[in-house]
């Protein structure tokens, strides 16, 4: 019986779609149907809308972190783990090098990669009292300022005010995107495993714009008290904001599954995707 597999590329990497093209036969030879929702032909893909899939096992994905947001809308949908195979930078999220090619097809083949569940984040936007837009975020939901020097945003948690900001932005981050935009604007780095959520200003005008660490269980609105902001979940959904407007944000019911090669644990990613120094560590 056949088995369908995804395969999701960034078409501006001319190594990611000639890595995909030597997947593709790969998979091919080992019985696989293959999909693709890149806008890129590669020879032996059938290439398909996101509506038009059909039941899939697992999702390989080339490229970046950046790639790998795009292909988890196909996650939710259709409730299969992404492989990520790095071909960016860090990487967190496309955690497997480019050599692992073979195991990558020996692990999905023989089903023995490692499941990796991660939380997702829900928004919603009101305008006058009614509701205009919704989404969801696998790393972080922001709101910033789009052309103005700053913009000025009142936060609330579980319906208590905490502060109010002149600021570039705010960040709702889940512990996967704590390694993300938030790290670079100097949040802590969250074990994937920790139940909390990240509430972060970037470059307050203020005395206190400390990160929060919150339960994901608590219900974030923030209030739009200057002319306009930009709402950013993952950097791919994008909305104009207007003052006035109250964005929630809180912990999503779905899921994004991750696919591992082995076991590892994030200790071990975190130290080689920042190069650390640990020589001279006597650990077994």
């Amino acid at each position: 019986m056949k088995r369908n597999l995804l395969l999701v590329c960034n078409p501006s990497r001319v190594e990611a779609v000639e890595t995909a093209t030597q997947l593709a036969a790969d998979f091919a030879q080992a019985g696989f149907d293959v999909f693709t929702i890149s806008d890129v032909a590669i020879a032996g893909v059938t290439h398909s809308t996101l509506d038009a899939l059909p039941e899939l096992e697992v999702g390989v994905v080339l490229g970046g972190d950046g790639t790998m947001l795009r292909a988890a809308e196909v996650t939710r949908k259709h409730h299969i783990p992404l492989l990520g195979v790095n071909l960016g930078h860090v990487g967190f999220l496309a955690e497997v090098e480019k050599a692992a090619l073979a195991a990558i097809i020996k692990a999905i083949t023989e089903k023995t990669y490692v499941l990796d569940t991660r939380m997702t984040l829900k928004y919603s936007v009101f305008r006058d009292g009614k509701e205009v837009a919704d989404g969801w975020a696998l790393n972080e939901v922001t709101v910033e300022r789009e052309h103005a020097t700053m913009v000025e945003l009142f936060l609330e948690i579980d319906g208590r005010p905490i502060s109010k900001w002149g600021c570039d932005g705010l960040i709702c981050s889940t512990p996967t995107g704590s390694t993300a935009y938030a790290f670079s604007a100097g949040g802590p780095v969250v074990w994937p495993e920790v139940d909390a959520l990240v509430v972060l200003p970037i470059s307050a005008h203020a005395l206190f714009s400390r990160t929060l660490v919150i339960s994901t269980q608590s219900q974030i609105v923030v209030r739009i008290d200057s002319s306009q902001a930009v709402l950013s979940a993952d950097s791919l959904r994008n909305l104009n904001l207007q003052q006035g407007d109250r964005v929630h944000i809180s912990k999503d019911s779905g899921v994004v599954q991750l696919a591992h090669l082995t076991n590892t644990l994030f200790s071990d990613r975190l130290v080689a995707k920042f190069k650390l120094p640990v020589e001279g560590w006597r650990g077994e």
